[in-house]
């Protein structure tokens, strides 16, 4: 069984350390939202320097190990644990299929986890939440554990998406969902289709670009950042935000604020939470 470590709670002011087990199912997103106002949320692990991740020789993409920890993950399968539906692309299952990344499309599919299905079936909740991938080029092979767990998959893209390619996959039978003017999902509109279908908390696990799109379209209800107290450096790399500047629609408040001093390799890391519009 993994050992997980006493917090320093930073902000709002405490006296006394908190575990980190149970940290984040103890805000109950799962019941936030409604299928009239989804509370969609995202989390993201950065480095001082600003990477989420680096690129190799060849242009792709890969996670360093050295940015996560034993620590942060449990806190991802908190919050993963809590979604009704998670959002994912394209680009991750192609690294998924190719050996690069590993599997977080299920429940209770981690050692660090294997209390979460329990808890969600105390919850009332299914045991897996659905799956939407949004994709603007629609090329990219569904993993057989989908399939395994029953879990519902929808496919999202814009309207501009190849009409081969969209009627290639539903004729196997998945809904595709239209969310875009153009080629690409837009955060608005897939906010409002998965809450038509009945999603009340969707879990970004999509990357920079959906973020960013859920941000300007002001459909962000919660942003759980990990800082972890490194410099990666890197020449080729992925910072947060992709796109032009968000003005006003990037500004967030503090929400809470945890201070982990043991990982990774004893340099430390913050937990943070933000919701949308600053206090001015």
């Amino acid at each position: 069984m993994p050992r997980f470590p006493q917090l320093l709670g930073l902000f709002p002011p405490r006296s006394a350390t908190v575990g980190l087990e149970g940290l984040y199912l103890g805000l109950g997103l799962h019941r936030l939202g409604s299928p009239a106002a989804p509370f969609v949320y995202a989390n993201f692990v950065s480095s001082l320097d600003g990477r989420i991740a680096l690129e190799d020789a060849g242009g792709k993409t890969y996670l360093p190990k050295r940015l996560t920890s034993p620590n942060d993950f449990r806190l991802f399968l908190e919050l993963h644990a809590q979604a009704d539906c998670l959002v994912t692309h394209g680009g991750y299952l192609r690294a998924l299929a190719a050996g690069r990344l590993g599997n977080i499309l299920q429940v209770g599919a981690h050692e660090a986890g294997h209390d979460l299905p329990a808890w969600r079936e105390a919850q009332g909740l299914p045991p897996q939440p659905a799956v939407v991938v949004a994709s603007a080029s629609l090329d990219f092979p569904l993993p057989p554990s989908l399939r395994a767990h029953g879990q519902t998959c929808y496919i999202a893209t814009g309207t501009q998406a190849d009409p081969g390619k969209v009627a290639y996959w539903r004729d196997r039978g998945y809904e595709v969902l239209v969310a875009g003017a153009g080629k690409t999902v837009e955060g608005g509109a897939l906010t409002r289709q998965l809450g038509g279908l009945g999603y009340r908390t969707p879990y970004l696990v999509a990357g920079p670009r959906m973020l960013e799109t859920m941000v300007r379209d002001g459909c962000l209800s919660r942003l759980f950042l990990t800082t972890t107290h490194q410099l990666l450096g890197g020449l080729g790399f992925h910072g947060l935000l992709p796109g032009p500047e968000l003005g006003k629609a990037g500004r967030l408040r503090l929400m809470s604020l945890y201070y982990d001093a043991e990982t990774p390799a004893g340099a430390g890391q913050w937990f943070a939470q933000f919701a949308p519009g600053a206090v001015l």
